[in-house]
């Protein structure tokens, strides 16, 4: 099969360098900026962390017409990237190719079936966390479940060929018929965390140590969990806010994507998390006062990193 992960950030790169690895799949990443992609065709993915410490040649083209039709493409990229890496792939994706993001967030899915039709889309979420250290390099810092399905909940091989191949590819993953619980289940923990972290600038371990940071994590994941109420999915869990805590423990020396992309000085993915919560509370009528702060300060320190006191 030929798989493409599109994006070499933390996640795609960390995807990819363990099914080159792990599989005989024939495996490709697609990375728009011509430049990283010669450097990174030349240097190839090193892994470090939990999965052993690896260094991999991948195949990569900033040119989807090099890479050509694919069986499998992961999307891989920032939410707000989405929509432009749609454009970009155009050529990876044919009458028998399936997509699968793996992206933090809410709204991805949408504009996936927008261009491809959701025939070809899966959701899913993974749990693993992964930081890059540099281009191409990535440190793997923790495991988790990875759980994929369709949003009409039907099974198919499809689902148990994609679980496989991620599986063997040392990604436990699970299929889901109810993947918008999944999504959104991912979602309130993200929407307790990832804000604060990027804000506080600590591990996700350290938020609930302080009280007034548990404090507004709790109010947060409330604020969420209110919508998610109102819109009638069933969560996997029945306690948003023990389940928040206690991922915050079990992740507590992880720094959360939305803090490395502060610490590098790059747009976060804010109106896909907390932001999504407040887009989607007024859309219902109700109050997400906590959820549009947490929003409004993680978008004015994306707006002054080059105005910031050193």
């Amino acid at each position: 099969m030929k798989i493409a992960i599109v994006g070499p950030g933390a996640i795609g790169c960390l995807i990819a360098g363990l099914l080159k690895i792990k599989t005989k799949e024939d495996v490709w990443i697609y990375d728009n900026l011509q430049t990283r992609a010669a450097r990174l065709k030349d240097s190839g993915i090193k892994i470090e962390g939990l999965s052993g410490n690896h260094q991999v040649k991948v195949s990569i083209a900033s040119d989807a017409k090099e890479i050509g039709l694919c069986d499998f493409v992961f999307i891989c990229v920032k939410s707000y990237s989405t929509e432009d890496a749609c454009k970009d792939i155009k050529d990876l994706v044919g009458e028998n190719t399936f997509i699968v993001t793996l992206q933090n967030g809410i709204g991805n899915v949408q504009i996936l079936d927008d261009y491809f039709g959701p025939e070809k889309v899966i959701a899913g979420i993974t749990n693993h966390g992964a930081t890059l250290l540099g281009a191409g390099h990535v440190k793997h810092a923790g495991k988790g479940d990875t759980i994929i399905g369709k949003a009409d909940g039907k099974l198919s091989g499809t689902l148990k060929q994609i679980s496989n191949l991620l599986s063997k590819a040392g990604f436990d993953t699970k299929i889901s018929k109810d993947i918008d619980s999944v999504v959104w289940g991912k979602l309130i923990i993200n929407v307790g965390i990832n804000a604060l972290t990027a804000i506080t600038r600590l591990n996700n371990g350290r938020l609930i140590e302080y009280a007034e940071a548990r404090s507004l994590m709790r109010a947060a994941v409330q604020e969420a969990a209110k919508v998610v109420k109102r819109k009638r999915i069933k969560l996997a869990y029945d306690d948003p806010i023990q389940k928040a805590e206690s991922v915050s423990k079990a992740t507590a020396g992880n720094i959360s994507s939305m803090l490395q992309d502060v610490l590098n000085k790059k747009r976060t993915e804010i109106d896909f998390i907390n932001g999504a919560v407040v887009r989607q509370g007024k859309a219902l009528g109700i109050a997400t006062p906590v959820n549009e702060v947490l929003t409004n300060l993680v978008k004015t320190i994306e707006a002054s990193y080059d105005k910031a006191v050193k």
